[in-house]
C-alpha cells in the first residue's frame, strides 16, 4: 500500500492509501521522494480541465527505481530517476521526427483489458493522472517516463526539472532555439517562466524582460537572469518593452495561462519574431495574429512541455544545475509534506512564492 492525494471531487484533495500493480513488462515502479506542486495540477482539481475521477495528480517527480519489468532496458533498481508526463511511444510518425513531446503512446498506457496500474478499497480503480500520479509514495509508469540521473543530484531540485523546467528551458532551447544576443521577453515568472529566464540567461540571450504583476516574483526573476522587469499590470507595459528593445522582442513566452497574457505577447513582438504559448489557457480561448502581424513575419507557437527531448535534455539540465549554470534553488520556495499539500496549492493560488515540493520520508 501507498499512501496518495486522491482528487474524490472536484475542489481538493485527500490523503488516502492505494495499490500498485506489478510491473508489467515495459513498467517501472518508483518510490517518489519529491514531487512540485504544478499549476496544471490545480486546473484539474479545481475542474477546468476534465479528468475521470478517483484520479491522484501530480506530475513533476524524482524519485528511486524500486522494481522493473521483464523488457525494461533504460533504467534498474538503485537508479535515481525523474519522471516526465510526456512519455513516447518511440515510434509513431512524432517520435521519428523528434518530436516525442507530441506523442500520443497509447502503448505507454496499459491496455483496458489489462487490470489497472493503481486500485483501492480491494479493486477500484483509481485513474493515472498524465501518465505519472505523483502526489503518491510510489510511481508506476511506463518505462519511456522516466529518465536516469546522476545520484548526487538532490532528489528535491531534479522534481522541479520533470515539468517546470523542462517546460521553460524547453521553449529557449528547443521551442525557440534562441540565438545568442537575441530578445526574450517572459509574461509570468512562476516555476515555468523563471527556468525561462534562466535558461535564456545560459543561452546567451541579449535583454530578458520579465513581465509580472507582483514585485516578489520580478525579484526572483532578476536573481535568475531578467535584466529588466516590467509591471504586467502596467498601463504603458507594452510601450516599456519597445522602448528598452528598440522595436520588441525576438521571442515573447507565455508562462501563465491566460488570454490577457497571451495577447501580450503578441504586442510585444518585433517585426519576424516569435510568440511561444506553454501555459494551459482555459478551454474556450483563442490568440490569433492581426493581419499587420502576419505581413510583417510574425509567428505564434505552442510548445506543450517545452517540446522536449527528455532522455537527452534531463540529464543536460542536471548537469547545468551541478555545473551552478542552473538555479534550481531559487525556484523552489518551500518544502512540504503530502498532508500539507491543500495549503500549498492554496499558497500558490495567492501567486506570490515560486514552487512548493513535497518531500516524502
Amino acid at each position: 500500500m501507498a499512501k496518495a492525494a486522491i482528487l474524490e471531487q472536484v475542489g481538493g484533495l485527500t490523503i488516502g492509501e492505494v495499490e500498485l500493480a506489478d510491473p508489467a513488462p515495459h513498467e517501472v515502479l518508483i518510490d517518489t521522494k519529491a514531487c512540485g506542486l504544478c499549476h496544471s495540477d490545480l486546473h484539474f482539481i479545481d475542474g477546468a480541465y476534465p479528468h475521470p475521477l478517483p484520479a491522484i495528480p501530480g506530475h513533476e517527480a524524482a524519485g528511486v527505481v524500486r522494481a522493473v519489468g521483464s523488457e525494461v532496458k533504460t533504467v534498474k533498481p538503485g537508479d535515481h530517476v525523474v519522471s516526465c508526463l510526456s512519455a513516447f511511444c518511440g515510434h509513431c510518425e512524432f517520435c521519428v521526427t523528434g518530436r516525442m513531446a507530441l506523442c500520443m503512446g497509447a502503448d505507454t498506457r496499459r491496455d483496458q483489458t489489462a487490470p489497472p496500474r493503481i486500485t483501492r478499497n480491494g479493486g477500484e480503480t483509481v485513474a493515472q493522472m498524465l501518465n505519472l500520479s505523483a502526489f503518491a509514495e510510489q510511481m508506476l509508469i511506463h518505462e519511456h517516463a522516466c529518465v536516469a540521473i546522476d545520484k548526487d543530484m538532490p532528489l528535491d531540485r531534479a522534481a522541479v526539472i520533470g515539468c517546470a523546467v523542462t517546460t521553460g528551458a524547453g521553449a529557449i532551447f528547443n521551442a525557440c532555439s534562441v540565438v545568442p544576443g537575441e530578445s526574450i521577453a517572459v509574461v509570468g515568472c512562476g516555476g515555468v517562466g523563471l527556468a525561462a529566464i534562466n535558461a535564456a540567461k545560459i543561452t546567451g540571450a541579449g535583454k530578458v524582460i520579465a513581465i509580472d504583476p507582483l514585485p516578489e516574483k520580478r525579484a526572483l526573476a532578476e536573481t535568475l537572469g531578467a535584466t529588466h522587469t516590467i509591471d504586467a499590470m502596467a498601463d504603458d507595459a507594452v510601450e516599456q518593452v519597445m522602448k528598452i528593445t528598440g522595436g520588441g522582442v525576438h521571442h515573447a513566452i507565455e508562462a501563465v495561462g491566460r488570454q490577457a497574457s497571451a495577447d501580450l505577447c503578441v504586442k510585444i513582438l518585433r517585426r519576424g519574431g516569435t510568440a511561444t504559448i506553454l501555459g494551459m489557457m482555459p478551454l474556450d480561448c483563442k490568440v490569433g495574429l492581426g493581419a499587420m502581424d502576419l505581413l510583417s513575419g510574425k509567428k505564434l507557437q505552442g510548445a506543450i512541455m517545452g517540446m522536449n527531448h527528455f532522455p537527452v535534455d534531463l540529464p543536460r539540465l542536471v548537469d547545468f544545475y551541478m555545473r551552478g549554470l542552473l538555479d534550481l534553488d531559487t525556484i523552489i520556495a518551500e518544502r512540504i509534506p503530502l498532508e500539507k499539500i491543500n495549503e500549498g496549492f492554496e499558497k500558490m493560488k495567492q501567486g506570490t512564492s515560486a514552487r512548493s515540493v513535497i518531500v516524502f520520508d
